[in-house]
């Protein structure tokens, strides 16, 4: 596992945030509560992006959640 950071913005209030994401894992889709309004965001991670990863966050409310 190598956890490399990201930093993106929280879907409800806005802030910067940082987040560690193991990249070699492949296709993730889990919930972690934003470090600054502790709302429960969406973090959905997608490898195949040459070295790297795409990482998106979405409010809990308007995400579409993705069995695999």
């Amino acid at each position: 596992m190598q956890l490399t950071p990201h930093k993106l913005s929280c879907p409800y209030c806005g802030a910067r945030i940082r987040l560690l994401i193991d990249e070699t894992a492949g296709y993730q889709q889990y919930v972690e509560d934003c470090e600054v309004c502790c709302q429960p965001m969406v973090v959905c991670v997608e490898s195949g992006f040459g070295d790297g990863c795409q990482v998106s966050l979405t409010d809990e409310n308007e995400a579409l959640w993705t069995d695999y």
